[in-house]
């Protein structure tokens, strides 16, 4: 009985781990944008809980022959950078975790969120290491 009881308790224990470390890949809230459809029109776009770590292509916009959307929001609990190119390539643009809408001249075709936890400041300080780095390969 006692062996029952354990295992049961091991499994349960290792299903609540397992449903926690897939929900650490994903930023908790929304991401929003708007875009300009073919009629013309203004469409807002919202991402829900979107995953972290990886590039994504803005729906309607994540093309470079597309019109790029514009006004992004980040409304969740993670760092993103906005890019103005598809494939998260082009200038781009950090947004703080749940700040203010952003202007609607600042355009973006794709985004990347950072990974839960990590803070704008350790974030905006690993680019600037990255940069002076990437100056340093052009001098040589």
């Amino acid at each position: 009985m006692k062996l029952r009881t354990t295992l049961g308790a091991t499994v349960g224990a290792l299903a609540l781990v397992l449903s926690m470390a897939g929900s650490a890949q994903a930023a908790q809230g929304n991401f929003h944008y708007k875009y300009v459809d073919g009629y013309g029109q203004e469409r807002h776009v919202t991402l829900h809980n979107p995953h972290s770590g990886k590039c994504i292509n803005l729906h309607a916009v994540g093309e470079d022959d597309e019109l790029p959307g514009y006004g992004p929001h980040n409304d969740t609990d993670t760092v993103v950078t906005v890019f103005l190119g598809a494939n998260c390539e082009g200038p781009d643009w950090r947004l703080k975790a749940h700040g203010k809408p952003a202007k609607d001249t600042l355009e973006v075709r794709s985004v990347r969120f950072d990974e839960p936890g990590t803070t704008y400041e350790e974030k905006r300080e690993d680019k600037r290491e990255q940069d002076r780095y990437e100056q340093e390969l052009r001098r040589k």
